[in-house]
C-alpha cells in the first residue's frame, strides 16, 4: 500500500491472520485482536460473546448474510490478559484451503484488516506484555531447527537474558549515580557530605570503579555467548568430498538414516551437490554431498566437479572420504597436503579425513574409520565433528547455564555497550575530568536499555517486527 492508505505499526484496529498456514490439516487456526474486535465479532458469529468471560472457549458458527460459512471453535481473551494485551479471540475452524479462506473473508468484511508482519508480538511489546528481548526469542523458538535452539530459545523467552541486561544496567546506573553526585556538587561541598576516601575519587578517577570492572567482564561474557548460540540457530555447513566411489553418498544417507542419495557402484554417479539439514548433538547442520573429485572428459561431471569445489570453499567443516578398499592414492595426497598447509596459513582446522569401508580394512593413523555401509565408526566421527564445532565457537552445551544472546542486534548493542564502558574506565585510569567520562556511562546504559527495549524509537522497532512472520 501507498500514500495515505498505508498501514503503519502501532495503531490499534482491529486485525486478523492466519496463525497456522491453510493447506491439507485437520484445523485451521486464525488469530483475531484489536480495539472493538469483540463488537465486530457480535455480528458474524453465533451465539453472543458478549458476555462471556476471559480465557473461556465455545462453540459456534461464523456467519456471513445470516448464512453458516464454517463451524468453529472459539478462544476468547480479554484485556488485558491475552497475548497482545488487547481484545483478542483465535479462531479454530476447520482445515483445508477453503474453509480458512472462507472465514478469513468474513472477517475482513466485518471489518478486520490484515495484520502486518509480527504485529501481534508488537503489540504484546507495547502494551508491556513482552520485553524485546523475549519478543525476538518467539521468531527463534518458531525458527528453531534443533531441540537445543528450541530450548536456549524458550530459556530468553522465560527471561534469562533480560533478566542479566537488567542486572548489569543496575551496576552501570550506579556508577553512573555516583560519576553525576560529583559532577552536581563541589569538592568541598562533597568532603563535607562524604567520607575522605569517596572525595579522593573526584579527582578524575572513576567512582565505583570496581562496580563497572564487574559490569565489564559480564559484558564480555555475554558478547562471546553469540558466537555459539549463532551455530545452534543458524547451523554450520558440512561438505563430504572425496573422489569418485569413496562412499560419499553412502555416508550421507548414514548421517540422515535414510536412502536419500543414489548408491551404485559406478562411479561419477553423483553430479551435482545435494543437500539435507540434520542434527549433530543439538547444532544444526547443513550436510553436503558433492560429485567426486576427480579429472574428467565428461562435460556434465565436469561442471559437478566444479561446483562441489565451490561448495568445499562454503564449507565450515570438510569431510575428505578416501576409499578404504583402494587406499590412499595421488589425488588423495594431493588434497591432504592442501588442507594441511590451509591449517598452517590460518590455523582453521576444518577437516577431517575419514577412512571408509572399516568392515572390509582398517584406517592407518591420523583417519576415522567408519563404514558407510554398516554405520560403524559413526559415533566417533559425530564427536570428531562436534570437536570441531567446539574449537570454531566455544564449548558446546545443551542446557544455558548463564544468559546468552539470540539476536545480531543484541550482539551489536552489547559490543556498543561494551566498548563505551571500557573507554569510560580508560579515562578514568588516565585521570580524565568525570565530565568526559558520564556520557560515556550514558550511552552504555542506554545500549541496553535499547536491548530490551527501554530505550527504542519506531523506525527501529518496525524494521525489527517486520521480519517476523505474519500471525506473530
Amino acid at each position: 500500500m501507498s500514500g495515505s492508505n498505508k498501514v503503519n505499526y502501532g495503531d490499534d484496529s482491529p486485525i486478523a491472520a492466519f496463525a497456522t498456514t491453510p493447506g491439507n490439516s485437520a484445523l485451521t487456526m486464525i488469530r483475531c485482536s484489536g480495539k472493538g474486535a469483540f463488537d465486530l465479532l457480535s455480528s458474524i458469529f453465533t451465539p453472543s460473546v458478549k458476555d462471556m468471560p476471559g480465557n473461556t472457549v465455545i462453540h459456534g458458527w461464523i456467519l456471513a448474510d445470516n448464512k453458516k460459512i464454517d463451524e468453529i471453535v472459539l478462544s476468547v481473551f480479554r484485556s488485558p490478559k491475552s497475548y497482545t494485551g488487547e481484545d483478542s479471540f483465535d479462531i479454530c475452524c476447520h482445515g483445508g484451503y477453503s474453509a480458512g479462506k472462507a472465514v478469513m473473508t468474513v472477517l475482513k468484511n466485518a471489518g478486520f484488516r490484515d495484520a502486518l508482519p509480527g504485529e501481534f508480538t508488537f503489540r504484546a511489546f507495547m502494551n508491556g506484555k513482552l520485553d524485546l528481548t523475549k519478543s525476538e526469542s518467539i521468531m527463534e523458538l518458531v525458527s528453531a531447527k534443533t531441540e537445543t535452539s528450541l530450548r536456549h530459545a524458550v530459556s530468553r523467552l522465560c527471561g534469562s537474558l533480560q533478566n542479566e541486561i537488567n542486572e548489569i544496567k543496575n551496576l552501570l546506573v550506579q556508577v553512573l549515580s555516583s560519576a553525576e553526585i560529583y559532577l552536581d556538587y563541589s569538592e568541598d561541598e562533597i568532603s563535607a557530605e562524604f567520607d575522605a576516601e569517596a572525595s579522593d575519587e573526584i579527582a578524575g578517577r572513576l567512582p565505583s570503579r570496581d562496580i563497572a570492572l564487574a559490569a565489564l567482564d559480564r559484558l564480555k561474557k555475554l558478547s562471546a555467548s553469540w558466537q555459539l548460540e549463532r551455530i545452534y540457530q543458524e547451523g554450520v555447513t558440512l561438505v563430504i568430498a572425496g573422489r569418485p566411489n569413496a562412499g560419499k553418498s553412502s555416508l550421507f544417507n548414514s548421517f540422515l538414516k535414510e536412502d536419500r542419495s543414489i548408491v551404485t557402484e559406478v562411479p561419477g554417479t553423483t553430479r551435482d551437490w545435494i543437500e539435507a539439514f540434520v542434527s549433530i548433538k543439538g547444532v544444526p547442520v547443513r550436510l553436503i554431498d558433492t560429485a567426486g573429485l576427480r579429472d574428467t572428459s565428461d562435460s556434465v561431471e565436469q561442471i559437478g566437479v566444479e561446483r562441489s569445489r565451490q561448495m568445499l570453499q562454503e564449507a565450515d567443516i570438510i569431510l575428505y572420504l578416501i576409499d578404504g578398499v583402494q587406499g590412499l592414492t595421488n589425488e588423495d595426497k594431493k588434497f591432504i597436503e592442501q588442507e594441511k598447509s590451509n591449517i598452517k596459513n590460518d590455523s582453521n582446522d576444518r577437516c577431517l579425513f575419514v577412512w571408509n569401508k572399516a568392515d572390509i580394512t582398517a584406517a592407518p593413523d591420523g583417519f576415522i574409520n567408519v563404514s558407510a555401509k554398516t554405520g560403524a565408526g559413526i559415533e566417533e566421527l559425530y564427536t570428531s565433528i562436534t570437536s570441531i564445532i567446539s574449537k570454531q565457537a566455544g564449548q558446546l552445551h545443551d542446557e544455558l547455564s548463564t544468559a546468552a544472546l539470540g539476536t545480531i542486534r543484541q550482539k551489536n548493542l552489547v559490543d556498543a555497550a561494551y566498548s563505551a564502558l571500557e573507554e569510560a574506565i580508560s579515562l578514568a585510569d588516565k585521570e580524565d575530568p568525570l565530565d568526559l567520562i558520564a556520557p560515556l556511562l550514558r550511552d552504555a546504559v542506554n545500549s541496553l536499555g535499547e536491548i530490551t527495549g527501554e530505550v527504542s524509537t519506531a523506525d527501529i522497532l518496525e524494521e525489527m517486527f517486520s521480519r517476523f512472520c505474519v500471525g506473530k
